[in-house]
């Protein structure tokens, strides 16, 4: 399987680092506007990404940059003919953008699927394995504390991500959604949100801190709690980026900083480690990893794809619904 990636930014490292480590595939191109950078990935460098897919002519495009480039990359992925197209989150710089791209990509039968690689952590596949499988009882309540401790101070997100600093809507539209998706992952849709956001460091544009409230069916209830100025007990913070809770009746599975799953019966004190922390290649578990294995699988087996851009656009209607939320400061249906 021929692959080619559009992009050689901070993120980008993950992407090309899990390709070499996949079997079956061939980094075939990387593409960035800064030739150096997309030579340093160690793939044959292109500045564009008409000239690369003419000449590699990859099976797979990765795209991995940021939503404006999303639209007119996808595009020239479809008329290049590979056979998927995989899309950095958040997918496009609006929900009608997004919608059309999607429309483009279902009437060329190519599937585009969206890189939101939080929903393959680790913990968060054993905690879904549980919660099914009926060892915490009746899920009621999940509960997630953001703790980056990367934005205080003028140089907040400058030594990774500086485009941080100026985008007119940060936590939402950058980190949140990754829980949006993943509650989506463990509780199904959404369909109400109650949203509280605020801005704490002056330097920067967006929002950094906030709590946004779930409903979902049956009464189940989840609290996204983000605030990036604090921190979390942790190792290396960019592990979990927080904290959290998977609460039932009949118990309660706890996430710590460094990727541990723990399991305290009801009415209980003592706790039984059911994933134990260790330590992994590549990002947050190596959930890059596991969602570039999962589309592979897909194209070879021909099975689903989970977030498929179609399915993923729900996941940009909750975020306008959060920011609706927020700014009428009334609870929004969704």
């Amino acid at each position: 399987m021929k692959v080619a990636c559009l992009g050689a930014g901070y993120f980008a490292q993950f992407h090309y680092d899990a390709w070499r480590r996949l079997s079956g595939v061939e980094l075939v191109g990387a593409c960035d506007h800064n030739f150096a950078k997309a030579e340093g990935t160690g793939a044959p460098a292109f500045t564009e990404l008409s000239a690369m897919l003419d000449a590699v002519r990859p099976d797979v495009l990765d795209i991995i940059t940021p939503p404006p480039s999303h639209a007119s990359a996808v595009a020239a992925g479809i008329a290049a003919g590979v056979q998927a197209i995989i899309c950095q989150k958040p997918f496009c710089s609006s929900f009608e953008e997004a919608r059309q791209v999607t429309e483009l990509a279902a009437s060329a039968g190519i599937p585009v699927i969206i890189h939101e690689n939080f929903r393959f952590q680790p913990w968060y596949r054993s905690a879904k394995k549980l919660m099914d499988d009926g060892d915490i009882g009746t899920p009621l309540q999940l509960t997630f504390r953001l703790r980056t401790g990367d934005g205080q101070g003028p140089d907040a997100y400058q030594d990774r991500q500086p485009y941080f600093q100026t985008m007119p809507r940060l936590l939402v539209h950058e980190t949140a959604v990754h829980w949006v998706d993943t509650f989506r992952f463990l509780f199904g849709r959404p369909t109400a949100v109650y949203a509280d956001l605020r801005r704490l460091n002056p330097t920067i544009s967006g929002e950094d801190a906030g709590h946004i409230l779930f409903e979902f069916p049956e009464g189940r209830r989840a609290l996204f709690d983000g605030n990036r100025l604090l921190d979390h007990a942790a190792e290396n913070h960019r592990m979990t980026l927080g904290e959290g809770l998977f609460e039932g009746t009949e118990g309660t599975l706890s996430l710590t900083g460094d990727g541990a799953l723990h399991l305290r019966r009801f009415g209980e004190v003592r706790t039984d480690t059911i994933l134990p922390a260790r330590e992994w290649s590549g990002f947050g578990g190596d959930c890059v990893l596991a969602l570039q294995r999962h589309v592979l699988e897909g194209l070879t087996n021909r099975q689903p794809f989970e977030n498929v851009a179609a399915d993923y656009l729900f996941v940009r209607e909750v975020e306008e619904a959060i920011y609706r939320s927020s700014e009428t400061g009334t609870r929004v249906e969704i």
